[in-house]
């Protein structure tokens, strides 16, 4: 059995996560091998899905455990329970990388865009684009199942992992219903603050800090009293987080984020940023921003709607937010009971959540 980490290695945290994420995809492609070739490309495909990335939510659930217990008796086991949230974060992804018609992921081919490219290499039958949109659909659900699967059997103690399941199938709810929210307000065009922090804090927010850190304190049989500190401390770091994503989005450089640059334009997604934007710029301005985003953009077009954005204001007020939800989050984590290691890790977490660099 390892020792635990006594100190926070971010890169060796990260291998530990990628190490257990792809042992279990293994003993998962040992288990589909007798039903051929077709289950063998799912799981690799699977097995693409989790590699790279931060691993905040993991990081999240590690630490919300080592927030209630200063020491870990069983590693192998908790950083499994970790891995879960990553299965979760890669099946929401693969879908919603469909439903935004995503090219590409962390500069790869997104997966409904690969199994399209399979089907048109191997000349088959039907419509490409359907069977890439089909591959995409069910890969997702195996790898939502598999989150599940994954912290029920992790190793740690059965009572724990119950409570900790509540948690995690509050997650998964809230994810589903916060994504349908967002895929709702773009059909209907709405471009409210409210409501764009409202979809933030469900699709995005509360999955990426405030549920991965209950998980993992549930795991470690933490009081109602420390989980309402530590949703003091996430749910504000998660909405921060998600406004950085929001601005990488439209400023991010393609090479770090694996996205086309003002990708978040192109597929229209209505964020907070837009929001802020659409409310004050001049009308004419508005307009043109309004009615170019979900459109094909030159790169051109995509520097002419970032200016607009960035005349009205919208960018600096993003980057108040941020830094006001950001002071909010840390302030709380000062007065959670929760271990001194763990308090110096969350402040760390906290910074690389927001201070990503545009």
């Amino acid at each position: 059995m390892s020792e635990p980490l006594r100190a926070w290695d971010a890169e060796t945290f990260r291998a530990s996560v990628q190490s257990a994420l792809l042992t279990f995809v293994g003993d998962q492609q040992a288990a589909l091998q007798p039903l051929g070739e077709d289950a063998q490309r799912l799981v690799d495909a699977a097995r693409e899905s989790v590699l790279g990335g931060k691993r905040l939510r993991a990081a999240f659930c590690y630490w919300g455990f080592r927030s209630v217990s200063a020491e870990v008796t069983d590693e192998p086991a908790l950083l499994r329970a970790a891995a879960a949230l990553e299965l979760l974060h890669a099946s929401a992804l693969v879908h919603d990388d469909y439903m935004d018609s995503s090219d590409t992921r962390r500069g790869r081919p997104a997966t409904h865009k690969a199994f399209e490219a399979l089907h048109r290499r191997a000349g088959w039958t039907g419509s490409p684009e359907q069977y890439g949109a089909s591959a995409a659909i069910l890969l997702g659900d195996l790898l939502l199942s598999w989150s599940d699967e994954l912290l029920r059997e992790c190793g740690l103690p059965g009572p724990a992992v119950r409570q900790a399941l509540a948690f995690f199938d509050t997650t998964r709810r809230e994810v589903i219903t916060g994504q349908f929210l967002d895929v709702s307000v773009q059909a209907r065009g709405e471009s409210g603050v409210d409501q764009a922090m409202r979809v933030l804090r469900y699709k995005s927010a509360k999955y990426s800090v405030e549920r991965p850190l209950h998980v993992g304190a549930a795991l470690a049989g933490a009081d109602r009293a420390t989980l309402e500190a530590l949703t003091g401390y996430g749910l504000p770091l998660g909405e921060a987080f998600q406004l950085r994503d929001d601005l990488l989005g439209v400023y991010g450089d393609p090479a770090v984020t694996g996205k086309p640059a003002g990708d978040d334009l192109t597929e229209g997604k209505r964020t907070v940023l837009v929001a802020l934007a659409l409310g004050r710029a001049p009308a004419r301005e508005a307009k043109r921003l309004d009615s170019a985003l979900g459109t094909a953009l030159t790169g051109e077009e995509v520097e002419e709607l970032r200016g607009i954005i960035e005349a009205s204001g919208a960018h600096p007020e993003v980057e108040r937010r941020i830094a006001e939800l950001t002071a909010t989050s840390l302030a709380a984590l000062e007065e959670a009971p929760v271990t001194e290691l763990a308090r110096g890790v969350l402040r760390e977490l906290a910074a690389a959540a927001t201070q990503r660099v545009i």
